[in-house]
């Protein structure tokens, strides 16, 4: 019968230096990994819910001017940032676009209701009901009584984690376009 001794050395074997190197090593890769991806998880999380927000602000301004514009007895007064409409009831009807707030405002009656926050640019543009020939354009309005159709243009945007400026890539920005027919 073969006995085996071994040595009170081997018996209480534990890690090496080069093991422990590897095993630090290995773990160090593992956590930059993890950490790379819920900062950009993050960040995706964090775009995706300013784009909803904003494309939720932006469909329900576009849904009330679009409603009011059509309820409206004419437009008065035009500039490519402000309308200005007499209203059904008699009443002034004011949409205006300050690009320095970076704001659409609604006035009326004198009561002032921010429409839209964070708005890069605003544009309106007026045109007459009749289309030109062959296309699906229309004829530019010269005066506000010709105007039967307004065209609006914006885009809103908004820094993600308070990073913003040319060419980067951390910002969610949504663009709405509508064009509105008068009714009366």
């Amino acid at each position: 019968m073969t006995t085996f001794k071994s040595s009170a050395r081997e018996r209480c074997g534990g890690m090496t230096l080069p093991e422990t190197m590897v095993a630090l090593g290995i773990g160090s890769i593992v956590l930059a990994v993890l950490a790379s991806f819920s900062f950009h998880s993050g960040r995706s999380l964090a775009a995706m819910g300013n784009y909803v927000d904003l494309d939720n602000t932006s469909r329900k301004a576009v849904d009330l001017i679009t409603r009011e514009i059509r309820q409206t007895a004419s437009l008065t007064d035009y500039q490519t940032n402000i309308l200005t409409f007499a209203d059904y009831d008699g009443t002034q009807l004011q949409y205006i676009y300050n690009p320095t707030e970076r704001t659409l405002v609604r006035v009326k009656a004198g009561t002032t209701t921010v429409l839209l926050t964070e708005c890069d640019s605003l544009e309106f543009h007026i045109y007459q009901r009749t289309p030109q020939t062959g296309t699906n354009n229309f004829y530019a309005a010269t005066t506000a009584p010709q105007c039967k159709l307004i065209d609006m243009y914006w885009r809103c945007s908004r820094s993600i984690f308070g990073s913003k400026f040319a060419g980067d890539k951390a910002n969610t920005e949504t663009v709405q376009t509508a064009q509105v027919v008068l009714r009366n």
